[in-house]
């Protein structure tokens, strides 16, 4: 685990949470194929995490962000060359785009379809952050070694503070999840979700 800075990451007012393709594609009711061991994993562990990282956000008064993979066009001819490749991404409105309903976003949060790994190829979601006056980002959802990587790196290498909440993100094996937190512990922070559930609420209790 990268060591953490003595530089305080939660600045209220300037911190979000990004929740990365949390959908019915990925990890609910519509997936492409079945995931038994994936999915069991998901929801005795990364998903209760996820849960407790929303609700203490939402606490916490960050600003919330949802990504989805989802394309703009029906056939998916928008998405990347890697998505492609691999046959990744899910036509525009369709149920496999849906976040989970146990993370589903609020009336005014956003949710940005993406079409590539890293939501700040894809997404208008820089421009977003900087509009919010947004410093640092966390990151919590799927998968680890794919599209948590490229976000936790594309966001270090655009200024931001990336954090990570490391048991509220999943890879398809324990073992990949484990060599993509070693492989972008230098990009930023890695946190847990108790470590991330404890520091907001000491800042709530401090401003109240």
């Amino acid at each position: 685990m990268a060591s953490s800075s003595p530089e305080p990451w939660l600045h209220p007012g300037a911190t979000t949470l990004l929740l990365v393709d949390l959908q019915q594609g990925t990890c609910g009711d519509a997936q492409p194929r079945p995931q038994p061991d994936f999915d069991r994993r998901f929801r005795a562990t990364t998903l209760p995490a996820a849960q407790q990282v929303l609700a203490a956000a939402r606490r916490g008064g960050l600003e919330v962000i949802h990504t989805v993979i989802a394309s703009l066009t029906a056939d998916g001819r928008d998405r990347s060359a890697d998505y492609k490749r691999c046959g990744m991404g899910f036509p525009p409105g369709s149920r496999a785009a849906e976040v989970i309903a146990e993370l589903a976003p609020l009336a005014d949060e956003l949710v940005l379809p993406k079409s590539s790994s890293s939501p700040f190829s894809s997404t208008v979601l820089d421009y977003l952050l900087r509009n919010l006056g947004i410093r640092t980002l966390v990151v919590i959802g799927l998968l680890t070694d794919q599209c948590i990587d490229h976000t936790v790196k594309d966001a270090a290498d655009r200024g931001y503070r990336a954090v990570c909440v490391h048991d509220a993100c999943q890879a398809v094996t324990p073992e990949r999840h484990a060599a993509a937190l070693a492989c972008f512990a230098g990009y930023g922070e890695q946190i847990s979700s108790g470590e991330f559930v404890a520091e907001v609420d000491l800042v709530v209790s401090r401003l109240s």
